[in-house]
């Protein structure tokens, strides 16, 4: 049981120091593409967003208020 604990350990480890690392300036270009965003069109976004928190009768931590009726 002591050696899974250290191979937990080890690998813990390994995930957090390789998990950070510097971009560099000739590979931001890559990064800065449109289909790189985490939502590359926010029209749509925004309209799938009001759509869910209108059926769900909720809002899901977007900051809308009012409720599912459409009364808001």
């Amino acid at each position: 049981m002591k050696i899974y604990s250290r191979i937990f350990a080890v690998l813990i480890i390994c995930f957090l120091t390789f998990s950070c690392s510097s971009v560099s300036p000739w590979e931001r270009g890559i990064l800065a593409k449109p289909e790189m965003a985490w939502e590359p069109d926010p029209l749509i976004g925004q309209l799938q967003e009001h759509v869910y928190f209108s059926k769900e009768g909720s809002s899901g931590g977007y900051g809308a208020g009012g409720g599912g009726c459409g009364c808001n």
